[in-house]
């Protein structure tokens, strides 16, 4: 079965679930909105420059599930589905999905994103396979770290090789979707790597190797 591999963030999204994720927690008051933000906007301007320290960024941003009852936290995360992921939707990306879907490929998100974070997101999406940067959890609650490799960068490859090696597929004629040069690690992998609304550095890195450059934006 021919795979189909997609970033989510600016990608299949309209925006960046993680840093909205945080936006969000500082709207309605359960984070700082003032230091907080200033420094989730510091993360992610880092990450779109590609120089993101990730451990960093991961001990930041996982702190608040270390110290938040599992219950609250699916109440926000369904409250952040409806404002901040919804709107950014984009029926495009809902129609590639479909395409590959209907030509019998086999879908995976793979994203630098928490899996918490992410998780309702593929479901919304319809992908069953996700691929995401892991949260620790100890006795069914998160401990505020990150557990195994990281699904950032190199840590993409080294991910899904793993999930490759588990289930028998291989990228033979595989597609790989992303709008960041983060991820050109991956995109060297696939046999059709394709750039969405890429970031300028990726835009030119494309350009210059011949790969497609598509936008799902209106």
């Amino acid at each position: 079965m021919r795979l189909a591999l997609f970033d989510l963030d600016n990608t299949l999204l309209g925006g960046d679930s993680d840093h909205a994720w945080g936006d969000y927690l500082c709207e309605r008051g359960f984070l700082d909105a003032v230091a907080y933000k200033a420094r989730n906007d510091e993360f992610y301007q880092d990450y779109l420059a590609g120089k993101l320290d990730n451990d960093a960024y991961l001990n930041f941003c996982l702190e608040v599930l270390g110290r938040t009852e599992m219950a609250t936290l699916d109440e926000w995360h369904l409250d952040y589905m409806r404002d901040c992921i919804e709107p950014i939707v984009l029926p495009k990306a809902i129609e590639l999905l479909e395409k590959h879907r209907e030509a019998g490929d086999k879908l995976v998100i793979i994203t630098a994103t928490n899996r918490f974070v992410t998780g309702p997101i593929a479901q919304r999406l319809g992908v069953e396979t996700l691929i995401a940067t892991e949260c620790e959890m100890v006795e069914g609650r998160y401990t505020g770290r990150s557990t195994d490799v990281p699904c950032f960068r190199e840590g993409k490859v080294t991910r899904l090789n793993r999930w490759l090696e588990e289930t028998g597929h291989s990228l033979e004629d595989s597609y790989f979707y992303s709008d960041s040069m983060n991820d050109l690690s991956l995109l060297e992998q696939v046999a059709n790597p394709i750039a969405v609304d890429p970031d300028p550095n990726l835009r030119a890195e494309a350009e210059k190797r011949g790969w497609p450059v598509i936008t799902l934006r209106d």
